[in-house]
């Protein structure tokens, strides 16, 4: 018998939460207040990555500034992220995820402050068993997060799958052999992401659901 799957983790921005946008709209702000440039490329090739992470590999020439521009990206996006939600579907594939009896839970480059603002925006916090921001761990790729989830889910690596848009989530799951699917619709390009060999590359929330189902289905099977 194969194992079954118990929990499914998913990145944040790119993967739930249509905030792509926002977020180098804001780091494009906050890179202009400090008159250093920034591409459009650059600014998305780097979400999912915790925000010290995100300095350094932005600004990497003026360390003095890094805490000025977060701080300034942090409001920015604040002031004028009031229309990011959640992508169409997601809310479905969540509640039904739940209902088949599957522990839920997310790991993500936002910081904790920033994650329980999103939580509380989509009133999802009782959707997730647990969850883990940057700000409290290692940044993605380094795979700690996923560590401290399996351990408070008191789940083993091959239940578990990891669902992301990056890179960074599918070589965080990759460094210890975590099952994984990503997501063609967020940031990184569908060539990108299979460079991590994952199980599936969902076009849109609607396959992504149907992949989860079906992996959860073929792997609770004899």
């Amino acid at each position: 018998m194969k194992k079954p799957v118990e929990l499914i983790i998913f990145d944040w921005d790119g993967t739930l939460f249509d905030s792509v946008g926002q977020i180098v709209a804001s780091l494009q702000f906050a890179a202009q207040q400090f008159n250093q440039p920034l591409t459009d490329a650059a600014a998305k090739s780097i979400i999912g990555l915790g925000l010290p992470e995100v300095a350094q590999v932005l600004f990497p020439a003026v360390p003095e500034l890094h805490h000025d521009i977060l701080q300034c990206y942090a409001t920015h996006y604040v002031e004028n992220s009031k229309g990011d939600v959640w992508f169409e579907g997601v809310a479905v594939m969540l509640q039904d995820l739940k209902a088949q009896g599957l522990k839920l839970a997310v790991a993500t480059g936002k910081s904790r402050k920033g994650l329980d603002r999103v939580l509380n925006q989509t009133s999802s916090q009782e959707l997730f068993d647990v969850t883990r921001a940057a700000s409290e761990t290692k940044s993605k790729p380094d795979p700690l997060m996923l560590t401290e989830i399996l351990q408070a889910t008191e789940i083993h690596v091959e239940n578990a799958i990891m669902v992301g848009d990056t890179s960074y989530d599918l070589e965080m799951a990759q460094n210890i052999a975590m099952p994984r699917i990503g997501v063609s619709y967020g940031v990184h390009a569908p060539e990108v992401l299979a460079r991590y060999n994952p199980l599936a590359i969902a076009d849109d929330v609607a396959d992504l659901h149907q992949l989860l189902l079906k992996h959860v289905n073929i792997k609770q099977a004899v």
